[in-house]
């Protein structure tokens, strides 16, 4: 049933215009506000009977909830209780979310009132909606919701509380709470909702790994490079296929006395960090062995600095490009490839010159792709470790490499030890 057909039920159920209800539909289900909450809260605001005549909701376990259940009643352990705003209609609204979890498994929640949760409650949550958010079912619940604290304990097989690692961190994740360094961190005035806004955007780090951040709300504690915090009230979001820590107007950001010690990049194959669906400050070794076209010297849109073809950029037409070099490197691991993406400075260390060196060469030779050859003659069959971010889109793996220097690993020895590996 669309929306129109549960407008015209609801309408003449309430005698009230159908274009009127479809409208207040619309927002709220837009909105990811489930269509009986939806139904629901309409009902009361022209004052009709909220239960409408819907079926009464059945008990469930966590593990046989989907987005089909309909409205449920759940007995749970509170996990993680994260609280941020979100715009709607023009106004701001408060809404919290987290994670639950029964003996059964855990499902993440979105309460759109303040039922005051606290991790570690155990509570029985009557008359839940449940949405599809991400892929997975999710358990959402507000005005025409029941939600009572039971004196009893529910033993469930995972930890209350948001305390996490970096690494463990999945989008989607509410209510975190993390330990952290400020790796980098640079000031932003972008466009937000509400005119320009400043924000605060970088990469934090524990031993786990590192991760890119962005603080809607800055708070000074997270404005000094290298400078250990402690963060509570954090969601995830993805960004170019790896997790990124958000900071909200909720969230408390408080400065460590004992410092928070940073590892390095996670070593990986290409297998693993593709299957993984990306990868934060990774580190792949491999042997390049190929050179893809649109390597050497290139021309940018000087508006946006994509890579625009006889002059023009798909965005803003025709361009005069700004001159530039890369390099797109095809690196294999006998496990998988990703193409390593090089930068300016990069692929300089690389072609052993300058910019303005490279196109010397291309005007003497009357032929740019001379830089690109020669490029191919340095790299290609050599194995190298490459350390950056890895993404995963239908166009295949890319790294965005931060270093990119000749491997010093012995191979023969990694092919003994690989031997000695399989026979044992």
């Amino acid at each position: 049933m669309d929306v129109d057909e549960h407008a015209e039920e609801l309408a003449s159920d309430l005698g009230v215009d159908k274009e009127e209800v479809a409208e207040g539909l619309r927002n709220l289900v837009e909105y990811s506000v489930p269509m009986e909450e939806a139904k629901q809260s309409l009902r009361r605001k022209y004052g009709g009977d909220s239960g409408g005549g819907s079926s009464a909701p059945t008990s469930a376990d966590l593990a046989d909830v989907t987005p089909d259940s309909g409205n449920v009643t759940v007995t749970v352990k509170v996990l993680t209780v994260g609280k941020r705003s979100i715009r709607y209609n023009g106004d701001d609204h408060v809404i919290f979310e987290g994670e639950l979890a029964d003996e059964t498994g855990k499902l993440s929640y979105t309460a759109w009132e303040d039922f005051g949760l606290s991790a570690g409650d155990v509570v029985r949550i009557g008359n839940a909606g449940v949405r599809e958010y991400e892929g997975h079912p999710e358990l959402n619940f507000g005005e025409s919701s029941t939600v009572e604290t039971l004196e009893e304990d529910l033993d469930v097989p995972y930890e209350a509380g948001g305390e996490a690692d970096l690494a463990d961190l999945e989008p989607g994740d509410r209510g975190v709470t993390l330990d952290v360094q400020v790796v980098e961190v640079e000031r932003k005035t972008i466009d937000g909702r509400d005119g320009e806004t400043d924000i605060l955007s970088g990469v934090l780090g524990d031993e786990s790994a590192r991760l890119p951040f962005t603080a809607w709300n800055p708070q000074s504690a997270l404005e000094e490079e290298g400078a250990s915090v402690h963060v509570e009230n954090a969601y995830v979001r993805e960004f170019r296929g790896v997790p990124e820590v958000n900071v909200s107007e909720f969230s408390v950001v408080a400065p460590r006395d004992d410092p928070v010690e940073v590892g390095g990049p996670t070593r990986m194959t290409v297998r693993e960090a593709v299957s993984g669906g990306g990868a934060y400050d990774v580190e792949l070794v491999g042997n390049v062995i190929e050179v893809r076209d649109g390597s050497g010297l290139i021309q940018r849109c000087p508006d946006c600095g994509r890579v625009i073809q006889k002059g023009q950029c798909r965005t803003h037409g025709q361009v005069d490009g700004e001159d530039d070099l890369r390099v797109k490197a095809i690196l294999d691991d006998g496990t998988g490839t990703a193409t390593a993406v090089l930068d300016r400075e990069m692929t300089e260390d690389v072609y052993g010159g300058t910019l303005e060196d490279a196109l010397d060469a291309a005007r003497e030779a009357m032929d740019q792709e001379v830089v690109a050859d020669d490029i191919r003659e340095e790299v290609v069959g050599k194995e190298f470790e490459v350390r950056g971010h890895l993404s995963v889109d239908e166009y295949g793996a890319n790294l965005e490499a931060v270093r990119f220097r000749e491997s010093a690993d012995d191979p023969t020895e990694r092919a003994h030890a690989l031997l000695t590996e399989v026979s044992a």
